[in-house]
């Protein structure tokens, strides 16, 4: 015969355990008294012991249900203390428990959800250790390139190279190139520090995507041109819409696309901006039939410094944040952006913008 139930006696409440002390205190007083006043041979009266067993019992109740609640209030407390990082004010300190429930298992669990919460925080500070260990490496990496090839130069023309009318100019023109290029990559840091920080405020207006899509055509038509690659509207998917996002961002959203699109384009090939109504968004996608990217690169193409085909990168200049940027500034508008592509066929970029 079970005379508690089995969760009971497992987790007991302050209050049970009161209660089950003082019936045992109380049940002990009663039969001390019954077995005095049996060897006294002066048997008291039933209703005299039970009222000593009642009186012992409340007297207990209450002496024990007192110092539980010290013992465990000064315990969860010290608990408390280890594991909350604010520290709380006066009036919003609890100088009382609730005796009804189950203190230890509310502690545990909350020790349990502290010491998630902790694993979570040294893993993700693990991450960013990690994380910046490797942008320590690459910028360093990318900005030891330009700063090298600037201090070859300067160094040939001041040992007499100046005077040669054979190597001056070109070197001078070469170290401006690098100099330009470590502007590049400075100004872009700066572009995705205040991305980061949430420091920059877009400028939201109604515009005509496929408008902005020409201006940008407009821009890079030479550069194309140069490279035999052919910019234009897909058929089928070229109707305007209006879009509800920071135009100067968009565009520059745009010239890096459509610029990668170029840079890895193959001769003769064409760069495709095309449009799709998504309901509330639209869907702006640029294609390319260019070198394609591996299956292995493509979760990396938004990373800083990222650079599928390395020599082809940086033999057309540029910092390896564009793509990193042109997420960043997609996701400051609260939209998506991805990539499919297949190597020797081409790649596609797309990304949303709300629609007006």
């Amino acid at each position: 015969m079970k005379i508690l139930p089995k969760k009971i006696i497992k987790n007991p409440t302050p209050q049970q355990i009161a209660i089950s002390s003082a019936f045992i205190v109380s049940a002990l007083v009663s039969l001390f008294a019954f077995i005095y006043s049996s060897f006294q041979m002066s048997l008291l009266h039933w209703a005299n012991i039970l009222i000593y067993g009642g009186v012992s019992f409340i007297a207990a109740f209450f002496t024990f249900r007192f110092y539980l609640k010290k013992y465990i209030y000064r315990k969860v407390k010290v608990i408390y203390k280890t594991i909350h990082k604010q520290k709380l004010a006066t009036t919003q300190k609890k100088d009382e428990i609730d005796m009804n429930a189950d203190i230890m298992m509310e502690v545990e669990k909350e020790v349990e959800e502290w010491a998630e919460s902790q694993e979570k925080e040294i893993l993700q500070l693990r991450n960013w250790q990690g994380y910046r260990r490797k942008f320590l490496g690459d910028i360093s990496h990318e900005l030891k390139t330009p700063i090298f090839n600037i201090q070859g130069f300067l160094e040939t023309l001041l040992d007499g190279g100046l005077e040669d009318d054979k190597i001056n100019k070109k070197y001078v023109e070469r170290a401006a190139k690098n100099v330009e290029r470590l502007n590049t990559i400075v100004e872009d840091l700066e572009i995705i520090s205040r991305l980061e920080s949430g420091e920059l405020i877009l400028d939201i207006q109604q515009f005509d995507i496929k408008a902005l899509a020409e201006e940008v055509f407009e821009d890079l038509e030479l550069k194309a041109s140069k490279s035999g690659i052919s910019l234009i509207f897909k058929a089928g998917a070229d109707q305007s819409f209006l879009v509800n996002a920071d135009r100067e961002y968009t565009r520059q959203v745009f010239i890096n696309l459509v610029s990668n699109s170029i840079k890895y384009g193959n001769p003769d090939g064409a760069t495709k901006i095309s449009f799709y109504d998504m309901d509330k968004n639209v869907l702006v996608e640029i294609a390319d039939s260019g070198i394609g990217i591996s299956e292995k690169h493509l979760k990396h193409v938004f990373d800083r410094f990222y650079r599928v085909d390395k020599s082809r990168s940086r033999e057309q200049g540029g910092s390896g944040l564009g793509l990193s940027i042109v997420k960043h500034i997609i996701e400051a508008h609260q939209q998506t952006i991805n990539v499919r592509s297949t190597q020797g066929i081409g790649s596609t970029f797309g990304f949303t913008l709300q629609k007006s």
